[in-house]
This record gives structure tokens, sequence and C-alpha cells, in this order.
């Protein structure tokens, strides 16, 4: 064994990021290309362009990570790559490029889980603060992110992590709902922040959302999942107490703003953050509008009536998250909890699940808000593993979109 460094890549959705990372433990680069800009005109991913902008970034971002390490390939163990899920087009960008540099500097190459990379996020956090040997007790993993919620208890064996999935999203995930309320308000994207920002000037308590308890259909038993959300995972066997479904509350939230006529005041947000192009319009040098700071500046652009809706939309989310994720530990007697995905960066999420951990005497951890975020450092962390158990991917790995992790 040489090093311990491993270059991870990732390409999932739309960011384009490498890193080194040393042993799975220590993050000696970490370098991302943003498409905020590109995409923030849509109010979403454009697959296409998610593509084409990491075939233009991804060269320039493996050479930096390198640079930034002071590392050459030759110094490299191994190159890591995700290899779903996600956007096919996306994927197979970064996989084609890692297994490239992988055979012509003649390196293993280790294909990650894109969700195991997230859950790493956090353990990589904790062993970059404690340098102390891991326990092997099983710990309970909420990843929530823009295409992704999944609960998984996480089980360390011998160095390996196994992942038996406990509950899932049937529908949209909680980002995705984040980021379709913030366009429907006429807000920026990505939307978490956004509603993260503009939830403390609202009433948690001024728009009485509420989830029902996610049925299962007995005649979907077997048979593939038909939405978008539940297809990296099946659904019929998971206890429904642990299903989350986000689909109603984003329904919820676009009948309240046309019954309060508040479609006319999303519009002119809309055109006010995204005019065509100028100088002078409150943006970043990037050309993305920031989400305001103040109570004076969120006034600006939003009625307390639309704080209000904003604010109860992110209480009620973050407390469905909070009531199966907690229910998940009671009922498994899990006494650890990681929370990770870029939802994980939300600011009051982190609060009121750090306030419940600490009433229940449960531990609780989360990835750096850097780290929560799609990025290569989870990437290679948790490849590392997998390097020193020798389960190095076939020469004709491709992209699994719906890649599965239990």
């Amino acid at each position: 064994m040489g090093n311990g460094l491993i270059l991870g890549i990732e390409t999932s959705c739309d960011e384009t990021a490498a890193a080194v990372v040393e042993r799975g433990r220590r993050t000696v680069s970490s370098v991302v290309a943003s498409q905020i800009a590109t995409h923030a005109r849509y109010g979403g991913v454009v697959p296409e362009l998610a593509s084409r902008e990491h075939l233009h970034a991804i060269v320039p971002v493996v050479r930096a990570a390198l640079e930034q390490a002071g590392v050459g390939f030759k110094d490299l163990d191994a190159v890591a790559v995700t290899a779903g899920p996600g956007l096919a087009g996306a994927l197979l960008v970064g996989i084609t490029y890692a297994k490239a540099l992988a055979y012509a500097n003649r390196l293993p190459l280790v294909a990650v889980n894109h969700l195991e990379g997230h859950i790493h996020a956090v353990l990589l956090r904790e062993r970059e603060e404690h340098d102390a040997r891991e326990s092997e007790e099983p710990v309970l993993a909420l990843v929530a992110s823009g295409g992704h919620t999944h609960l998984y208890l996480a089980r360390p064996q011998s160095g390996l992590w196994s992942y038996g999935l406990i509950g899932r999203t049937v529908d949209d995930a909680a980002g995705e709902a984040f980021d379709k309320v913030a366009k429907l308000l006429g807000l920026g994207y990505p939307g978490g922040p956004w509603i993260d920002a503009l939830a403390r000037f609202g009433d948690p308590d001024g728009v009485p959302f509420s989830f029902s308890q996610v049925k299962t259909k007995a005649h979907l038993r077997g048979k593939t999942p038909r939405t978008k959300g539940a297809s990296t995972s099946p659904i019929a066997e998971l206890d429904p107490h642990f299903l989350f479904s986000f689909s109603g509350i984003k329904t919820a939230a676009l009948r309240y703003v046309e019954v309060h006529g508040l479609r006319n005041e999303a519009e002119r947000r809309a055109d006010l953050l995204y005019p065509a192009r100028a100088e002078g319009d409150g943006r970043g040098t990037d050309g993305v509008a920031r989400p305001p700071q103040t109570k004076d500046e969120a006034l600006a652009l939003c009625t307390q009536v639309t704080l209000d809706l904003i604010a109860s939309f992110q209480h009620a989310v973050i407390g469905d998250l909070m009531k199966k994720t907690f229910g998940a530990a009671e009922r498994l007697g899990a006494n650890r909890i990681l929370v990770t995905g870029g939802v994980a960066a939300n600011r009051e999420l982190r609060e009121r699940f750090s306030q419940e951990a600490a009433a229940r005497r449960l531990a609780i951890s989360f990835p750096t808000k850097t780290l929560s975020t799609d990025n290569a450092a989870m990437i290679a962390a948790a490849a590392w593993p997998r390097y020193e158990a020798s389960q190095f991917a076939p020469a004709d790995l491709s992209a699994d979109p719906v890649l599965r992790l239990a």
C-alpha cells in the first residue's frame, strides 16, 4: 500500500467535483465547480446542460484538485468515482474520465454509490475532528437531498459498511420539495438556501400544514415503483411509518398561493430576481442572486403572508423528517444518528434535530456545510474501505442512474 491517497470524482448531478483524501480520514484537497448559474434561469437542473458543463469542467477540476493536494498520479493509490444514482449523462462524464485516468496510470478504480458517499461525508468529518477508533455499533442515517430522502441502518463490519433500507420517499425528495416551492414563489435556485434564509422572518405556525401516514398499496407489492422518487429502492416491504411523501405539501403550498392571491407577487419577485442579465441587480460575480440576510431585505422581496407560508412549509417538512427518523431510531434501538445530504445544511433542521437528540440522549452528527452538498471528498472517503478490501470496479463499469445502496 502506498501513500493512502485516493482521487475521488463526482458528477452525479450539477456539480463537477474532485478531491484527494488520505485513508478515508483526511481531506487533502477538494474542488467543486458549481453549475448554479447555468441552471438558475430554468429553476432546476437541465440534464443536457449538466452533461455539457461536466465535459467542460472535468479536466481542470481534477487538475486543480491534484495541484491543491501537491500530488501527481504517481502518488495515488486509486481513483474513485460515483457510479450512481444520478443523471445518466452526467454520471457517464465522470465514469469515462475516471476509467481513462485509472487505465493510463495503472491505478485501480473504485465505484462508489452516491448515497454511501453522503453517509461517509459525516464519517469523514468525525474522523478529521476525532482521530479515534470507530465504534462497531450500527447507526441510523438520514440522507436528505434534492434527489433522495432515505433512512438506512448502517453497520460497520471489519472496516466495510453494510446498509439496510429502513424508509424512503415514495415521490418527491425533501430537497426537491424545497426547490419546487421556492420556484412556485418566484425565488432563486437552488431553493433550499432561499427557504432557509426567509423562514426565520415568518411564523412557523401561520399555515397549518400537516402530513398523513403513507399507505402502501397491496396491488403494487413486488412490482417496480412507478414514481421517480421510488425508483432507486423498493417500498412494498418497508414499514409505512417510515415512508416519506412530499408531493402533498407541495400541492398544499400551491393551493395556498392561489387562494391567497400570491401568484402575482411571485411573478413580480421572479422578474426582480431574474431580469435580463444586467449590472447592478444585486447579483454576485457568478450571476446568481443571493438570499436576503435581514428582515428589511426579506420584506422588500416578500409580504409577511409569504414569509409565514415559507416558515410554515419548512417547519412542517423538518417536523416530518424528525418524526420518522427518531421513530425509526426508537424502533431499532439505534443510539446514534447521522443526518446528511444537501438538506442537512439547513439551519433550522440542525437546531431541531440536535435539540431532539439531546432530549432523547442520542448522539447525532452532521457533515460540514461544505460536505453536505455534492462533493468528491465524500466519494474518496467512501472508497477507502472498498480499496482496502480490493473491491475494484470492473472494466465495463457504466452509469447506473437508479443504483441501489441497500
